[in-house]
């Protein structure tokens, strides 16, 4: 029975995190002001390649679970690509019902909003432990084998997504700078404070926890 509530308990923590993270990234795309490192990789790309925005996010999910399989030497996970669906498929439908149009809130706070909700979002599916976005999973990858702080491992791969999809033609505007260092730099202090205010159990970054050894 308590494992029967506990799993449940981290389902719920999951589905508010995959809700958060996907209303801050409608925001992101509300805001004008620049995509995520993600989106400027993708974007990029389709200068040179047919694909969809959607085929070359996948790819970069795909090869981010493919490497950490490889590291760790287990099966690929396959909860991470149907979170990278279910967000989409929120943002997707955020998108068409647009619900922040006409707030009056000028673009530089649907921005600050924006990080704030992806970082919290992040924060509460890495606490989850289930389906964790295949970019943090690599991230949580590389903390756990080179002993890197997690926003160091997640800034060095979304700053190179970044810097190739520039390169390649991607937009890039002060959205992306504040995903990047927003985003990125808030995860793990927000895991630490649901730890230690809220007691939320926290599976996927254990050390941000109090006293994790208990």
């Amino acid at each position: 029975m308590l494992i029967d509530r506990k799993r449940r308990n981290n389902h719920l923590l999951y589905l508010a995190g995959c809700l958060v993270f996907s209303g801050g990234a409608y925001l992101f795309i509300h805001s004008d002001l620049g995509t995520d490192p993600l989106d400027v990789f993708a974007l990029g790309l389709l200068e040179h390649v047919p694909v969809t925005v959607g085929v070359s996010q996948a790819t970069v999910a795909a090869i981010c679970l493919a490497v950490v399989a490889a590291w760790t030497r287990t099966r690929p996970l396959l909860s991470p690509l149907f979170t990278f669906f279910f967000c989409g498929s929120l943002i997707d439908l955020l998108r068409w019902s647009d619900p922040a149009r006409g707030l009056p809130i000028p673009s530089p706070g649907v921005l600050a909003c924006a990080v704030l909700m992806c970082a919290y979002g992040s924060a509460l599916i890495i606490m989850s432990g289930f389906g964790i976005r295949a970019i943090d999973l690599l991230a949580l990858t590389m903390t756990s084998k080179w002993r890197w702080p997690f926003w160091a491992s997640k800034g060095i791969i979304e700053a190179s997504l970044m810097a190739f999809g520039f390169l390649m033609g991607g937009p890039l505007g002060i959205g992306t700078i504040c995903f990047l260092a927003g985003v990125d730099l808030l995860i793990q202090p927000l895991i630490t404070a649901n730890s230690r205010v809220f007691r939320i159990p926290n599976l996927g970054l254990p050390e941000c926890s109090v006293n994790p050894a208990r």
